[in-house]
């Protein structure tokens, strides 16, 4: 091969390698949500938006690449001091995005670094207004006045701030050991109130029941007294009837009332001793009836008794029971009262 064919060669091969790389240089391929910012010798030209484009080689050179989606950034914690003159440490969060490529490449160098100035130094005029207590409650509050500040200022830098949000505020170590126990003691204090109102609640309900039980109990001893005494002189009107039904004579109630007197003793209260006045016609007639105190009578100097029935037997046993139920209640009378009550007047036999 002659050097003039070889030389001839190499020129076509230079040649068809400036071709493809002015080819390559003058398709531009953007992926969706992208826009590349175009300058002409320097000068900005054009915005390529997503797809095939177009470009002069040589002429034509893409300057930025924007990304148009959402962008978080975290900021790395700020020491901010707040009214009470505390120093805390605040971590924040920012959502923004671009719309719009040209100003975000020519109205500002680094449009993220001034946002993140932009949010510390506005951080510390917020919270530099308010003590911790209100910091730390505070932070929705915070957030939304974060929010209106960097929304205004980004928009002339074609920057859209969606959302900021404090992601933590950490007092100093003594500060946090201060507000645990402050807390621990408020919990003790709540807890110690909880457990006092339980306290009263019990005893309320418990007296209100025992008040209950109380008046419950005084109604049935007061329904049991009246139901006892009517049982009571309903045995006595029993027994006094039965006693004029039996037409008994004073010998026969002279000795219920002797047999009665022991019974009347038993009371423990009994201080005194209620004799009847019939007491010396009634030890007379059981004289008569025993023959032991006074010469007996001769049959034709008795008085005349009128002739009873064969069968009055069991009214006299009947009426002897119903003197001794009498005694037995006015006995018991006396010693749960412990007033003297004078035994009824023995019936008169009727003629």
């Amino acid at each position: 091969m002659q050097p003039v064919e070889l030389f001839l060669y190499i020129v076509i091969g230079f040649l068809a390698l400036i071709v493809v790389i002015t080819v390559l240089r003058s398709v531009r391929q953007v992926p969706h949500q992208r826009n590349d910012v175009v300058e002409r010798l320097g000068k900005y030209h054009r915005t390529l938006t997503p797809g095939l484009n177009f470009l002069v080689p040589f002429v034509d050179a893409v300057r930025t690449k924007v990304d148009l989606r959402e962008q978080v950034v975290s900021f790395p914690p700020q020491p901010v001091i707040t009214s009470d003159n505390l120093v805390v440490s605040i971590d924040t969060v920012l959502y923004f995005k671009v719309v719009d490529p040209v100003k975000a490449t020519y109205e500002i160098a680094n449009f993220l670094q001034a946002i993140e100035q932009l949010t510390v130094t506005t951080l510390r005029n917020v919270i530099g207004s308010m003590d911790l207590e209100r910091a730390l409650t505070s932070r929705e509050e915070v957030n939304r006045h974060l929010s209106v500040v960097l929304d205004e200022t980004t928009g002339r830098w074609g920057v859209k701030v969606t959302r900021v949000e404090i992601k933590a505020i950490e007092p100093p170590p003594s500060i946090r050991d201060s507000m645990e126990k402050q807390m621990r003691a408020e919990r003790d204090r709540r807890a110690a109130i909880l457990t006092a109102e339980g306290v009263k609640q019990s005893q309320i309900l418990t007296a209100e029941g025992e008040k209950q039980a109380a008046v419950l109990r005084a109604d049935g001893d007061r329904q049991a007294r009246i139901l006892t005494a009517a049982g009571q002189a309903k045995a006595i009107e029993t027994v006094v009837g039965a006693i004029h039904a039996a037409d008994m004579d004073s010998t026969v109630m002279a000795y219920q009332y002797l047999q009665a007197l022991p019974q009347i003793a038993q009371g423990a209260s009994n201080k005194l001793w209620i004799i009847p006045a019939e007491l010396s016609k009634a030890l007379e007639g059981i004289s008569q009836a025993f023959g032991g105190l006074h010469p007996p009578v001769p049959p034709t100097e008795r008085p005349s008794r009128p002739v009873k029935e064969p069968d009055n037997t069991d009214a006299i046993e009947a009426a002897k029971a119903a003197a001794a139920a009498v005694a037995q209640i006015e006995a018991e009378a006396r010693a749960e009262t412990g007033i003297s009550i004078p035994p009824a007047s023995p019936a008169q036999p009727q003629q």
